[in-house]
């Protein structure tokens, strides 16, 4: 018989996910839509804290409220967290430092690897929601200062920065966005020709990454990649196969 300690209100979510408040839709392929992923994930709501917060004023007075979600998550039992908005790079070390499981904070994490996975030599282009408020410090925070990086933002766009920067209200056209989405990727390559990887920052934009690939015709890290390695890495199961007689 085997005993469990207990303890925890629900059971069996690997990736905990640290919210910010926000009311728009979030399509399949979002870190908040929980179909679209093959694995169970626990949501934590830090409540009063929006998109405009994070990008706009990143103090450190907002970071006390998501170490205590990021608490809360680890005692309802997940094997790893993460957060709905890639901005939290900034506070990937506060918070992998509170909790004893792996924290993800960012997309931005993945710099490094598609730097190396793709040449070695070749910038790395981050599609982000907004590249003014996109600084050295989210790099630095994710190891990803010395990385030779070619940034696009969304802030010029019109869909995409009202209801997403802005806040100016939840309804939004998901095909007005992702043609935004498109043409950012394209202003993108057209920046930097030789790039050979992409990384998406915003957790709003995996939904459009088929797209931005059959476009650029790059590898395409996101959220969600990085979200399904990191379920693999803490879920390891038996190999069952075959082997010789």
């Amino acid at each position: 018989m085997t005993i469990h300690p207990g303890g925890q209100n629900i059971c069996g979510a690997t990736i905990g996910v640290l919210c910010l408040e926000s009311y728009f839709p979030k399509p399949p392929g979002h870190i908040k839509n929980p179909s679209s992923l093959s694995f169970p994930v626990l949501y934590e709501m830090i409540q009063g804290v929006t998109v405009p917060d994070l990008l706009n004023n990143p103090s450190l007075d907002l970071l006390q409220p998501f170490l205590d979600g990021a608490k809360r998550l680890e005692r309802n039992g997940v094997r790893a967290i993460t957060g709905s908005c890639g901005f939290l790079a900034l506070f990937q070390k506060e918070l992998s430092a509170a909790v004893d499981v792996p924290v993800f904070s960012s997309s931005l994490i993945q710099v490094p690897l598609a730097f190396q996975m793709a040449s070695g030599s070749a910038p790395v282009g981050i599609l982000t929601a907004d590249a003014n408020a996109l600084t050295p410090d989210h790099l630095r925070a994710v190891g990803a200062e010395h990385i030779p990086v070619v940034v696009q933002g969304l802030e010029e766009s019109d869909e995409f920065a009202a209801v997403i920067l802005r806040n100016e209200r939840t309804s939004m056209d998901l095909a007005k966005v992702e043609r935004e989405v498109l043409d950012a990727a394209q202003a993108l390559i057209r920046k930097s020709p030789k790039m050979k990887s992409l990384v998406l920052e915003c957790t709003d934009l995996p939904p459009y990454a088929a797209r931005i690939q059959e476009t650029l015709k790059l590898p395409v890290f996101d959220l969600t990649t990085l979200a399904e390695m990191a379920h693999n890495v803490v879920t390891r199961h038996r190999y069952t196969g075959l082997m010789p007689w």
